[in-house]
């Protein structure tokens, strides 16, 4: 039989971010890049689920969310830590470069701060509403990295979202972790 969190996608966030957070709070100096790529790789899964489908090509969609994830893999099988990572593009002059493997860590590091902002704007509003809490967070993450029109079609986007209890049903969770 499965274990019951196996289908908790939020119970595995969780997860995720406790290793996430132990890996950069150890002592070393250097961090090693697969962790930071599995553990990032769970928070954007779960805002894929409460994507509305007219944002196929936004941080929600599955194409942006393993692109990226698996650069960064990918990454770890020839760098070993995210300094290096972040020295070996410098050297390159790619930091800004669509592409590198440093844009893509700061697009997965948003993409997480997304899903954060969201689970406090839920926390601090309470309700059923899922498009208020994900418009507050996308203003305070995306708005001043983002253009014009992409701030339209984000805006437009949210209209579509799930309301929470949609979105417990949808992930198998009954939402009373947050009460």
């Amino acid at each position: 039989m499965a274990d019951q969190n196996d289908q908790r996608p939020l119970r595995t966030l969780s997860e995720a971010f406790k290793e996430l957070a132990a890996t950069i709070d150890s002592q070393t100096a250097d961090v090693d890049i697969a962790s930071p790529a599995r553990s990032l790789s769970f928070p954007l899964s779960f805002a894929a689920l409460a994507s509305p489908p007219s944002s196929r090509r936004s941080i929600w969609s599955p194409s942006f969310r393993f692109r990226t994830v698996k650069d960064i893999t990918e990454a770890s099988k020839t760098i070993r830590t995210l300094e290096d990572l972040l020295e070996e593009d410098i050297m390159a002059n790619t930091v800004r470069k669509v592409g590198s493997h440093s844009r893509n860590l700061l697009k997965l590091k948003r993409g997480v701060d997304m899903v954060r902002a969201i689970f406090e704007n839920i926390l601090a509003t309470g309700g059923d509403s899922l498009r208020d809490p994900a418009s507050k967070a996308y203003l305070q993450v995306f708005e001043n990295h983002h253009g014009w029109a992409i701030r339209k079609v984000a805006g437009a986007a949210m209209y579509s979202l799930p309301t929470l209890s949609e979105l417990w049903k949808m992930i198998n969770e009954d939402g009373e972790f947050m009460k």
